[in-house]
């Protein structure tokens, strides 16, 4: 199945692909929640539901008409891997680390596909990161890797935006992984049992203006997704509606010679191989 959230008089709706349409699924199945979270929170069957009405008469929206909002608008917890594939550990003059460096983003960090991402007036160092997103769908502590991937429900493409500058102010990533309408997340989440387990082998790539900046594969992730999972139900509750963003490849803006910095104007486009094409362009924050 294949999700998408878009926006509609006023509110986010969780809508169920069909081609190149999409059915409104809380209009349709009133037992699911327009909300991807809640619905996920409260249980339902949403693989029942997505059945039932793609065999419905229910109206379809061309989804080209239509103005997408992040998969989750408001996430639980929004946990990001920094340095999880070799090739960028090294490009960023660094060994594997031993232990996956954790942070984390808030939702007010999100941006929707196709919608601007900001380039703040305080900052020109604005980097792409083509990133691999986990919708967390079951709630799970001490997750083991024979079971962890149960509680994923799936998966689409982020784009963790960064202002280098200010990320690299302190020790800590946080203020540089927050700036407002920073992270590109959707425009559609693939379940699980559509994708090879944890997502692995997928191409994966980050284009700015067409160039391909990014080019590199799932599989090539030291933790993937399973180990990730296991490693933070160490030591937090995971659950339904919680997003886990799975870190970027080599070619990022600020190892480049000289550094590729995102402009206004510019566009960027991150694709992930059976999930999807995420893409915004750049602005200037208006002062």
């Amino acid at each position: 199945m294949k999700f998408t959230t878009f926006h509609k008089n006023g509110q986010d709706r969780l809508g169920l692909i069909d081609g190149d349409q999409v059915i409104d699924l809380n209009q349709c199945q009133p037992q699911v929640n327009a909300d991807l979270r809640l619905a996920l929170k409260s249980g339902v069957d949403l693989a029942a539901a997505a059945k039932n009405a793609l065999t419905s008469t229910s109206e379809r929206l061309p989804m080209s008409s239509l103005q997408l909002s992040p998969i989750l608008p408001e996430p639980g917890k929004i946990i990001c891997l920094g340095l999880n594939y070799f090739d960028h550990a090294k490009e960023g003059g660094r060994d594997k680390p031993e232990y996956p460096w954790f942070f984390l983003r808030s939702a007010s960090s999100l941006l929707a596909p196709n919608a601007d991402a900001i380039l703040p007036k305080v900052s020109e160092r604005l980097d792409y990161e083509a990133e691999l997103a986990v919708v967390i769908g079951k709630t799970v502590k001490h997750a083991t890797m024979d079971n962890a991937l149960d509680c994923v429900f799936g998966y689409s493409c982020f784009n963790d935006i960064s202002v280098r500058d200010y990320q690299k102010r302190t020790p800590q990533w946080t203020i540089g992984k927050n700036f407002d309408q920073t992270g590109g997340f959707g425009p559609v989440l693939v379940t699980a049992d559509e994708l090879p387990p944890g997502a692995a082998g997928l191409k994966i790539q980050a284009r700015l203006n067409g160039q391909v900046m990014q080019d590199a594969n799932t599989r090539d992730m030291i933790w993937g997704v399973a180990e990730t999972i296991k490693l933070l139900t160490e030591c937090m509750t995971l659950e339904p509606g919680d997003l886990i963003i799975m870190g970027t490849p080599a070619g990022v803006g600020q190892a480049r010679t000289p550094p590729v910095w995102m402009k206004s104007g510019d566009t960027v486009e991150i694709e992930i191989e059976h999930i999807g094409l995420l893409r915004n362009k750049i602005q200037s924050e208006i002062a």
